[in-house]
């Protein structure tokens, strides 16, 4: 490591941040409290990096410290190098990467009228919110609404799973459905019998897609303002498909109807 950089040796397991990071790590929404997360390994880390985002604090384990590159040991205002068996504490990997930041949580965003969004509706599945949001960063939509009742967006799975699409997205949590009238784009839906099929439909551009909880789909309040309605063919006779699966089949279908503007 640079020896230049601001670098402090923590070997207490009662340290208070080492605490915070053990929380951040367990509880899902410990984030709402403490006003920060934690994200592991060179990806994530170097996925914040790349999107302008500097971190408050970057923790190495003391075996990974001598080999860290330059760029992540000047990336953060304060580097922490703890033993490897304190990593192992706070580290939500089966093999700990031996790095992480520590990131101020953003303000909380005002809904943006007129940008292509996509709204969760009470999706449950930490895997299936992350695996969305890098189809919403992929297609174009760097707006996520999550509706009261949706995973927390900013919890160590969601983060994982979000493969650093988080970093280019504007997230808004805990929203009411009333908000949603701010938006000023036409909501559309799927469902498995209504609606013509997606490639039959004119898909109107900016657009918000509503993505509903893994068994019981968009809520009725919700599909009820829904401009419109569509349908993804199976034609291999499933029942239905995963909401992931789903919102990455409708967000390109999106997209290529926009590039075809």
């Amino acid at each position: 490591m640079n020896t230049s950089a601001n670098v402090q040796q923590i070997t207490s397991r009662d340290n208070p941040l080492l605490k915070e990071l053990r929380r951040l790590n367990e509880d899902s929404t410990a984030y709402r409290k403490l006003g920060r997360f934690w994200v592991e390994g060179d990806h994530l880390c170097r996925a914040a990096l790349v999107r302008g985002w500097q971190p408050a604090i970057a923790v190495f384990s003391e075996s990974f410290s001598p080999s860290v590159p330059v760029d992540i040991a000047q990336a953060a205002i304060k580097n922490i190098v703890i033993p490897d068996a304190l990593f192992s504490g706070i580290s939500g990997l089966e093999s700990p990467a031996g790095m992480g930041f520590v990131f101020d949580l953003p303000a909380v965003a005002a809904l943006q009228p007129g940008v292509a969004s996509v709204i969760l509706d009470r999706v449950q599945d930490a895997g299936n919110v992350g695996s969305i949001l890098r189809s919403a960063g992929a297609f174009g939509f760097r707006q996520v609404i999550a509706l009261k009742g949706t995973a927390a967006l900013w919890s160590p799975k969601v983060l994982r799973a979000g493969m650093g699409a988080h970093f280019g997205l504007q997230l808004i949590e805990g929203v009411e459905l009333p908000a949603l009238d701010a938006l000023a784009i036409p909501i559309i839906v799927t469902s498995s019998h209504l609606g013509a099929l997606i490639q039959a439909q004119r898909l109107p551009m900016p657009c918000a897609w509503a993505l509903g909880h893994e068994g019981q789909g968009v809520g009725e309040a919700l599909m009820a303002r829904a401009a419109l309605s569509v349908r993804i063919g199976q034609p291999g006779g499933e029942e239905s498909l995963n909401v992931a699966a789903a919102a990455a089949i409708c967000l390109h279908a999106s997209a290529v109807a926009a590039a075809a503007i």
